[in-house]
């Protein structure tokens, strides 16, 4: 992807102040983009922005907002918009904090963690899209592995993954069909070396981690090249068709790749 088709881009990216959301921004700054980065800490998002500015952002501007409210996840694509003058990619990449545990029946946790990792994302994919037509944009959903394989420990994260993977590749033929101009990626990511996962998960699992910054780079390239997929590291791929190939198998793999003491 050339560099330069990214200069000037106005760039909304969600979940950006750590991990692969700060990475994207900081990507996209070096690119020469205008850049709006969201997450709930207002202080770590403008340390944020102040770096996008320092790498060559054109703009960089920041909207703390807390995506489990019903009304935040609107305020956001609608500040982004008017600062911006529209948007040519929105890449929603925000997460929140879930345990990785057994599931013990915590039904108010998982349909709150549906309302941030879901219910958001159909909110604001609406909320752009008049705004991705105009600019013939680009849509970019960061989902995971976890969302076309399920897995322990992550009860209710896997179920939202799952979700996301549904509605957008469902809304993905929908805009096709219409001749929409605005092209859909779903990313699916393997393990990525951010801080809250690796807390996680290194007590129960010794599964390889890849770079946050070569992942962020792999969505960005796949959101300017209008690519509906991205495996990223690329084996997830084959992880995926193995599921279905070699069920058997691959149930036995998981559930002996974690550590569990009942």
């Amino acid at each position: 992807v050339r560099a330069s088709s990214l200069r000037g881009a106005r760039v909304l990216v969600t979940g950006a102040s750590t991990g692969i959301g700060e990475q994207m921004a900081y990507h996209y700054a070096s690119f020469g983009a205008q850049v709006v980065i969201t997450a709930r800490r207002e202080k770590v998002l403008q340390k944020v922005a102040e770096k996008c500015l320092s790498l060559g952002a054109q703009k960089a501007l920041y909207i703390a907002a807390d995506m489990a409210s019903e009304s935040e996840p609107d305020r956001v694509v609608d500040f982004a918009v008017e600062k911006l003058g529209g948007l040519d990619y929105v890449l929603l990449n925000h997460i929140g904090p879930s345990p990785f545990s057994m599931w013990e029946g915590d039904v108010e946790h998982t349909r709150w963690l549906m309302k941030v990792n879901f219910f958001s994302y159909t909110q604001m994919a609406w909320r752009a899209l008049a705004s991705l037509e105009q600019s013939n944009g680009a849509l970019v959903i960061v989902s995971s592995l976890l969302g076309k394989m399920p897995s322990p420990f992550v009860v209710p994260y896997s179920s939202t993954k799952f979700a996301l993977n549904g509605f957008f590749g469902a809304l993905h033929h929908e805009l096709v069909m219409k001749k929409s101009n605005v092209s859909i990626s779903i990313c699916t990511l393997g393990l990525i070396d951010t801080d809250a996962a690796m807390d996680k998960v290194r007590a129960h699992t010794n599964v390889p981690a890849y770079p946050s910054a070569d992942a962020a780079l792999n969505i960005i390239i796949t959101g300017a090249t209008r690519q509906p997929e991205l495996f990223y590291p690329w084996f997830t791929h084959i992880v995926t068709l193995s599921k279905d190939w070699f069920p058997s198998i691959t149930n036995y793999i998981i559930q002996n790749s974690y550590r569990y003491t009942p």
